[in-house]
Order: structure tokens, then C-alpha cells, then sequence
């Protein structure tokens, strides 16, 4: 418009007139979904997904671009979310991002990416994986988590899609995946990766001291062991297979690995984001993150967050959770989980948009 006022439509050449004319018209038809690719507002609604596995129904939350700008956070139980309950949906064909926590992880431990994610451009899905929760573990170590959440995944995108409110906000050629921790070997299953829980075995006999993870098998023979882990592993496509090929896509922070050699993890043939903390003692970087970082074909990018231990990659925390989960909620001297998270979110969305193209 400046220009215009400086330059008379009387005295514009008539090559200026016709490239205005051109101008215009090709912005009348980028669609308002990528027009609107950065957003004032983020919405959140609850919404309930099936559990094919244990034919159930478990709870979760779509955030989604808003036409509304959204201010401040609103207090959903322990957390500060940066979405308006409720708010109209800006229309558009969004890309989906389903997000999957870790082992005994909420629904809402990723809210900020989520809420990042909504507010540019993106319908994204949180939910908590049925028996691997915080108030209920009783999946752990058994073939309905440890292949059961990647058929979760799955449930959560049929269910989506089949939905008459958000089917409409949706583009199924756009769908991609996160995770941390166990969600990261979650999304890793989704874009083709094979496990061999066998290798269970070995780890456990390098780091016998590892009792969250070689727990329940000191209680178990070796042979006893064996059988067991032989038996998730038959179980592997009892319910379909994990990989989705709808999913285009994964950004994976901290994730369980272990369980993939070169054969597992080769088979990934999807663009894959790979985050993890320098001085991760849950997960140890040399038999995880740094473990498959040679054997992903497809890896887009690999990021180490210097210092940080494995919480750092969970949402900042609010005053409340942090007073009632402090070991979560706390970084190692040198860590400002708020600035790492800041570089997260952007780069998660820098990936997606690019691994996901625009449609």
C-alpha cells in the first residue's frame, strides 16, 4: 500500500500495473492454511480415544489453531497450557502430530510443544498410553505397552480422521509423530523400526544396577528371561503391524533404543529428529540415542543438549508440580530447561514443516 501512495496508479508503468495484477491474483490462491501457518490462538479439547489392545477407552487432548488469540495459560490440574479451552478452530487442512509421553508420563507433559505446535499451523494430538501412565503402570514390561503403544498411535489417527469435528482441520497426507523416552521408542516403532527384545538380555547383564529397566527379570531364571521376551517379541503383530504408514515422519527426544541393532533401526525409511541429554542417567546416551545414531538411515537431524539429564525434554514445570514432582522438574547446574525447550519447539516445527511438506 506504501508504495502504491508514492507511485499514482495514473503515473504507474503499465509493466508495474501488471505485475501488481499477478501478485495478487497468486495470493488469492495460496490456500488459508498456509496464508495462516503462524496463528495468534491455540484451542484444547478433551476427547477420549479407543484402546484396540486392551478394549478400553483412554482420555487425551487435541490442541489446534485457534481463530481467537489466546492470552495466557489456563490450569489444567499441575499444569500452566497455553490454549483456550474451547476455541473456535481456525479452518484450514492442518497437519496432524501425535504425541506420545514416556513411561508413566501424562497426557500433558509435552502441553508446551503442543501449544507451540497449534499456534503454527498444526492440529496435534496428546493422550495417555493405555497401562504406562502416571496412575496406572500396569502395562509396564509386557507385550500391551511395549507393542501396544505404537498400536495406539494408530487408534488415535483412525480416530481423528473419523471424527466429524476434526476431520474437516485435518490433512492425511500431513501426519507425523513425537515422543520421549518410551513415547521416543513409540515413535520410532511408527516409522518402521523393528525391536528385538532379546537385546533386553545383554543390556542387563552391562548394567545389572539398572533397576528400572532389569527389575522384574532379576526375579526371573535366564531361561525364564528368555521365554518371556520371546513372547512379546511373537507378540510384535498381534494387533497389526506398528509401523503406520500414514505417519510421514518422527521427532524422537531421549528415546528408549536399545532394543534396535542395525537390522531394527535400518528399517526405518521415514525422516526421524533425534534429541537427547548429554548426562542422561535414565536412559544412557552410549546404549540409546548415541547407540542408533549410526543405524538410522534416514536421520534428519541429531542434537545433544549439553549437561541435561533426561527430564529436561518434559514441558517446564508450574510452581504446583513442581512442589509435588520435584525430581522431574529438576536440571542439573548449567540447564535452563525453558531456554532448551525454546529451541525444541522451534525445531520441531522447522522439521515437521519440512519433513511434512505443504499440501
Amino acid at each position: 500500500m506504501a508504495l502504491t501512495r508514492r507511485m499514482p496508479a495514473a503515473r504507474t508503468p503499465a509493466l508495474v500495473r501488471r505485475l501488481y495484477r499477478l501478485l495478487a491474483a497468486a495470493l488469492l490462491s495460496i490456500p488459508l492454511a498456509l496464508c495462516a501457518a503462524t496463528v495468534e490462538g491455540a484451542g484444547i479439547r478433551p476427547i477420549s480415544f479407543p484402546d484396540p489392545v486392551n478394549q478400553g477407552h483412554t482420555p487425551g487432548f487435541v490442541f489446534y489453531p485457534a481463530s481467537a488469540p489466546t492470552h495466557g495459560t489456563t490450569a489444567v490440574g499441575p499444569y500452566d497450557v497455553a490454549a483456550t479451552p474451547g476455541a473456535p478452530a481456525l479452518a484450514g487442512a492442518w497437519p496432524l502430530v501425535v504425541i506420545s509421553h514416556g513411561h508413566g508420563g501424562s497426557d500433558l507433559g509435552h502441553h508446551d510443544l503442543a501449544s507451540y505446535l497449534a499456534r503454527h499451523g498444526f492440529v496435534v494430538a496428546t493422550f495417555e498410553q493405555p497401562g504406562d501412565n502416571f496412575h496406572d503402570q500396569s502395562g509396564s514390561a509386557t507385550s500391551k505397552v511395549l507393542v501396544g503403544r505404537a498400536i495406539a498411535v494408530r487408534a488415535v489417527i483412525d480416530t481423528l480422521l473419523a471424527d466429524a469435528r476434526w476431520k474437516p482441520l485435518i490433512d492425511p497426507a500431513r501426519i507425523g509423530v513425537a515422543g520421549f523416552s518410551a513415547g521416543g521408542y513409540t515413535g520410532l516403532l511408527v516409522v518402521g523400526a523393528k525391536p528385538r527384545f532379546d537385546l533386553f538380555i545383554g543390556y542387563c547383564q552391562r548394567h545389572p544396577d539398572d533397576m528400572e529397566t532389569c527389575g522384574p527379570a532379576k526375579k526371573l531364571t535366564p531361561e525364564q528371561a528368555a521365554a518371556y521376551l520371546a513372547a512379546i517379541q511373537h507378540d510384535l503383530t498381534r494387533w497389526g503391524d506398528t509401523a503406520d504408514p500414514r505417519v510421514k515422519a518422527a521427532f524422537v527426544m531421549a528415546p528408549l533404543s536399545l532394543v534396535f541393532d542395525k537390522a531394527g533401526a535400518g528399517a526405518i525409511d521415514r525422516p526421524v529428529d533425534l534429541w537427547y541429554g548429554q548426562h542422561d542417567h535414565v536412559l544412557l546416551p552410549s546404549e540409546n540415542a548415541r547407540h542408533i545414531k549410526p543405524l538410522v538411515r534416514t536421520l534428519a537431524q541429531v542434537h545433544e543438549v549439553a549437561k541435561a539429564d533426561h527430564w529436561v525434554f518434559l514441558a517446564p514445570c508450574s510452581t504446583r508440580l513442581a512442589k509435588d514432582a520435584g525430581e522431574i522438574c529438576k536440571d542439573p547446574p548449567g540447564v535452563d530447561r525453558a531456554k532448551v525447550h525454546q529451541r525444541i519447539n522451534a525445531n520441531a516445527m522447522a522439521f515437521f514443516r519440512k519433513a511434512l511438506g505443504a499440501h
